[in-house]
């Protein structure tokens, strides 16, 4: 057996004062367990923050789980925060917190909201973890801000860890398993960057890793901390940027979990109007405290600084931002200028925003945000939320609706496909064909696409096309990129089968080309969130359902013309207006027979002529597939 608990801590007044003000963003560093040397002796620091409980204890495999034998011992100066060293606690130890309640003799036992490792779910104890590790990333992390600006290519690979792929087993890929099976197919097919949904502890699979327990701990389904670094780093070398799904708009109420924590609403809000979600009968953060800023602050600080992660996608914004959301009359309550925006939860955003972007060079976080709340891609500065980029959630509902229609129809839907462009500039926008799009009824990406087999796979390759065209960032789910026939299952692994067929593997083909396009073509990043970088040729006939339009870069020379003919109608000379230039050079056509297609055949090369259309002076003369797009240079 151990003995007793010795009085020791890792905060200094300076430490506890940021911490009460809400502004010590590298928490991490000081609760949680600590394995240390202490006088000589080498064991485990624990602390934890519980200013509601009378007693906390260090319940643990080192004990046998009995109560009192490792007591903490509370701080004198009104921080909360419980702490102690325990001699001879190891690395790999087990261990929760019991908390006796002042408040209505509650008595809790929890997981360490700050542990570095958790048990394999079910299981639900905190592990005692430090281990190192030996980064070998330097190259990325020096050439970050070069590679992540606003101005570069932003091509977005989402994956969900446990149903990429299974083993022949049936059972979940390793950390390094997937570092050895992912990151070489990320590299091949060209995306820029790697989406991994929430990594973070999680107890239920059907929650696809949203109900968050251990925001500090990668789960342990699938490895070690260190074995998901080795991951990240993987991908580094491999020039992939990799984004972390991230969750601080709810968490669970599970026993172990955060909710109810010291016997008090501690982090999340006392009044259910605020602080309970009925959706996903979840509970909601107090961004009001500012110890709960501080711990949010300082996970988003953690996966940065420990696991060299290049972005957050932030889950669920507009829940955050707006009091009624999912409420009916009489369920909220407006705040104190009588809105129904969560000036708490805005101010937090700003700040996480403005702390991440000032503190790491050439990070980006990117909001899953689908109303009109105004600026939330703009600097904090100007009144903005401060996030990098948005998500465009109107353009990918637009879009899907337009292909699901059978292409007769398509005429009397030309605005659906256009309007996008009316508010493209008004944010940085990410084009997001998401999980959320092929599950729960809704059907696979392919299975929308109305028409017989070649043209469902047709329309694919153009909604494609016109995705990666179009200005904006990208970001496609796994499985997308081949045809996946099947909705997403999240308990399987993807129908990898399928790629052994032509039109599953064209699919592929032209993914890889697109993102090969929108990599070296420097029109189509350079000015994505710019109006400068657009311009349209037609975006008004609604008769052909064809649209073309020219994407800018800083040079003239980098110009280039996209049309879309949305019909299975082939064009064999279709007149386009043109800004400037004497002839056209073939950069894509999504009908090649290498991706599917029927090989329509166009010209690789078109001289200009002086014919006026389009309110243009100079046009050429182009033959459009059927359900095809075509790229053109601009010479």
């Amino acid at each position: 057996m151990h003995t007793t608990t010795i009085h020791h801590s890792l905060f200094t007044d300076f430490d506890i004062e940021l911490f009460k003000a809400g502004k010590h963003f590298d928490l991490s560093d000081k609760l949680g367990a600590h394995p240390m040397t202490l006088d000589g002796v080498s064991g485990t620091y624990f602390a934890v923050w519980a200013p509601s409980a009378k007693s906390v204890s260090v319940i643990a495999d080192f004990n046998y789980w009995i109560e009192g034998s490792h007591p903490l011992f509370v701080r004198w100066d009104g921080s909360g925060i419980w702490e102690g060293f325990v001699p001879g606690v190891k690395h790999g130890a087990l261990y929760k917190y019991k908390i006796h309640s002042h408040l209505n003799q509650v008595v809790t036992e929890k997981a360490d909201p700050f542990a570095r490792r958790a048990e394999h779910p079910p299981l639900t104890a905190s592990v005692v973890w430090d281990a190192a590790y030996d980064w070998k990333d330097q190259q990325w992390m020096k050439a970050r801000p070069q590679r992540q600006g606003l101005d570069k290519p932003f091509s977005v690979y989402e994956v969900h860890f446990g149903s990429w792929r299974r083993n022949a087993q049936g059972d979940f890929l390793s950390y390094r398993e997937m570092a050895d099976q992912l990151v070489p197919y990320v590299a091949e097919m060209g995306f820029t960057h790697v989406e991994f949904m929430p990594i973070m502890e999680y107890p239920y699979d059907p929650s696809w890793g949203y109900q968050l327990v251990g925001y500090f701990a990668p789960t342990s389904r699938f490895g070690t901390p260190e074995e998901f670094k080795y991951l990240v780093d993987a991908f580094h070398q491999h020039d992939i940027g990799v984004i972390l799904d991230w969750v601080p708009s709810h968490f669970p109420s599970d026993d172990h979990g955060l909710g109810f924590f010291d016997g008090s609403h501690l982090y999340e809000h006392p009044d259910p109007r605020k602080g309970y979600h009925k959706d996903w009968k979840s509970l909601i953060f107090n961004y009001e405290r500012p110890e709960v800023r501080a711990f949010l602050i300082s996970n988003a600080v953690f996966w940065m600084r420990h696991f060299h992660i290049d972005g957050l996608r932030v889950d669920a914004v507009a829940s955050m931002l707006y009091l009624d959301y999912s409420r009916e009359d009489g369920e909220w309550e407006p705040n104190e200028f009588g809105g129904r925006e969560n000036l708490a939860a805005a101010s937090f955003l700003r700040e996480l925003n403005a702390h991440l972007y000032g503190r790491f060079d050439g990070i980006q976080t990117i909001a899953e945000e689908s109303t009109s709340f105004p600026m939330v891609s703009r600097p904090t500065d100007i009144g903005g939320l401060g996030f990098g980029m948005k998500w465009m959630m109107g353009w990918m509902h637009d879009t899907l609706e337009y292909y699901k229609k059978d292409p007769i129809y398509r005429p009397y839907h030309q605005n659906d496909i256009t309007f996008s462009m009316t508010y493209a500039f008004t944010e940085n926008f990410m084009l997001p064909l998401s999980h959320d799009e092929v599950v729960y009824g809704k059907n696979s990406l392919l299975g929308r696409m109305p028409g017989d087999e070649w043209q469902r796979f047709a329309q694919l390759r153009l909604m494609y096309a016109y995705m990666y065209t179009h200005p904006g960032a990208k970001l496609l789910f796994m499985g997308g990129e081949f045809g996946q026939y099947a909705e997403w299952n999240y308990n399987q692994s993807l129908d990898w089968h399928l790629t052994e067929f032509r039109y599953h593997s064209g699919i592929q083909k032209n993914l890889k080309a697109l993102n090969r396009l929108y990599r070296e073509t420097t029109a189509m990043h350079q000015w994505q969130f710019s109006a400068q970088g657009f311009e349209w040729m037609s975006y008004d006939d609604a008769q052909n359902a064809v649209l073309a339009y020219v994407r800018h870069g800083s040079q003239a020379a980098d110009a280039v013309l996209v049309v879309c003919n949305m019909t299975p109608q082939p064009h064999e000379g279709y007149r386009v207006g043109l800004p400037f230039g004497k002839k056209l050079v073939l950069k894509y056509h999504s009908d090649d027979t290498d991706f599917g297609g029927s090989g329509y055949p166009v010209a690789g090369q078109i001289t200009a002529e002086s014919l006026p259309i389009h309110g243009r002076s100079t046009s050429a003369l182009l033959a459009l597939p059927p359900l095809g797009a075509v790229v053109y240079q601009i010479l």
